[in-house]
């Protein structure tokens, strides 16, 4: 009876133990995935040209998701030079060797393409190939990838009001959001924010072209919601 009872105790003793290291791993575990890569791709809206560098969008939208979830941390990669056109952009990625462990990717690519007049169909047969190698650095995963849509610098003095360009960078959202769209990637559109830029001088940078912090900060806020659900 007592070698039962001293079997019965030491099974007792495995099991809590194993219980307990079960625990540990899983929170060890836990704590790994505590930390989120993001990696930001783009131009000048995406480096921030003209504000500072805690100012630009991807700095802000690092900052929000750390106020917005408990014991994280990220790390922000942002792969962007003011003048990039697609073109420029696919080669810079190429030019990178980034990792593919992203936890989030965020792609906002076009305006130059329109403001160098390209043709069109480069934009056509680039912003794709953009949007696959964003796929492919978010871990394969298309619902870790987040589209912006192109601001509107005719709404600056720069633009003065200018129509066409309105019309061009509506033609170049008007791509990219159906082809998200019929790939089920998310869009993210904050041209309107930047259609306010006559009206609000505090949404234009000193430069009198490129967003302001506080343009940058409206953007967050359409942002962060879909970065929340995607982490």
């Amino acid at each position: 009876m007592k070698f039962l009872f001293y079997l019965f105790s030491i099974a007792v003793i495995l099991l809590l133990s194993c219980t307990s290291t079960n625990k540990v791993l899983k929170n060890e575990a836990k704590s790994q995935n505590n930390n989120y890569n993001i990696l930001s791709l783009g131009d000048s809206y995406t480096i921030g040209e003209s504000v500072c560098e805690t100012c630009r969008f991807p700095e802000q939208l690092k900052d929000s998701l750390s106020n917005n979830t408990k014991d994280t941390s990220f790390n922000l990669k942002i792969v962007a030079t003011t003048g990039w056109t697609t073109t420029n952009l696919l080669n810079g990625i190429s030019n990178g060797n980034l990792p593919n462990n992203y936890d989030l990717v965020t792609l906002l690519i076009g305006v130059n393409n329109q403001y160098q007049g390209k043709d069109f169909s480069i934009y056509e047969t680039e912003f794709p190939e953009l949007v696959d190698i964003a796929i492919t650095k978010a871990k394969g995963d298309k619902n870790r990838v987040i589209v912006v849509s192109i601001p509107d610098y005719a709404f600056t003095p720069f633009g003065n009001g200018n129509t066409t360009i309105s019309s061009e960078i509506d033609t170049y959202n008007a791509f990219a959001e159906n082809y998200c769209n019929a790939n089920n990637i998310t869009f993210v559109n904050i041209t309107d924010i930047t259609r306010n830029g006559l009206e609000d001088t505090d949404l234009v940078a000193s430069d009198g072209l490129h967003p302001s912090e506080k343009a940058y900060s409206l953007f967050v806020e359409r942002l962060l919601p879909y970065a929340l659900e995607k982490l």
